[in-house]
């Protein structure tokens, strides 16, 4: 199986951090957010890693290279325009399986992606998590291993999940979020989920940034 890493955001609410450094290479803990996830994935033998890129994507290139240093093989899909999540995996599909591994790059979490199933019944499983302060509201309802816009109470899409390319079929290139794709497959009953209650932080602004580096620098 393949991964894809989505690291094509601007990240508006990280500046001025971001001015200067895409979010993806922001540090916690003296490593880079998107080396966390180079890692884990090379760690549940994950050999080949797509990360799309956009706004200073040179400096991510620059960074990490090919892949040696974490015993994987990376591949780069650039963006001249951020295509928002979905518009990122179909640009990105040639290099990706039938079924592939997609995460945000600015999240941080201890999921284990040897957890993921390699052969989801439908056409994605998405691991959700708790709603944290900042999203009270979640994004769906999860009953009996389904996923859906009903059920309470709803919890957060904690940005990992696995695809089928199924998923993306007969779509046109262009600039295309995820979520109206998930919603549809929902309501056909397509998608899987599973609760992961360890932890995880969406890393969207400074303080995040500066919370999450405390923790790991304490150890």
């Amino acid at each position: 199986m393949k991964a894809m890493i989505l690291a094509a955001g601007r990240g508006e609410r990280m500046r001025p951090l971001t001015d200067t450094c895409p979010k993806p290479l922001l540090q916690a803990g003296g490593k880079a957010l998107i080396e966390y996830h180079i890692e884990a994935l090379a760690a549940a033998g994950i050999e080949e890693i797509v990360i799309n890129h956009a706004w200073l994507g040179a400096q991510i290139e620059t960074t990490l290279g090919k892949g040696e240093h974490y015993g994987v093989a990376l591949h780069y899909s650039h963006e001249a325009t951020a295509l928002e999540t979905a518009g990122g995996i179909i640009q990105a599909l040639p290099w990706l399986d039938e079924v592939f591994i997609a995460l945000n790059a600015d999240i941080w979490t201890d999921y284990p992606m040897t957890q993921l199933p390699v052969d989801p019944e439908g056409l994605a499983h998405l691991v959700m998590v708790d709603n944290p302060p900042h999203h009270p509201q979640g994004d769906f309802g999860l009953r009996d291993h389904h996923l859906d816009e009903q059920h309470e109470p709803r919890l957060t899409f904690s940005g990992i999940g696995v695809y089928r390319a199924g998923l993306f079929a007969d779509l046109a290139p262009g600039v295309r979020p995820l979520g109206p794709l998930l919603r549809e497959a929902m309501r056909e009953g397509k998608v899987s989920g599973e609760y992961y209650s360890g932890q995880w932080r969406d890393i969207g602004t400074p303080q995040r940034l500066a919370e999450l580096d405390a923790q790991l620098g304490s150890g």
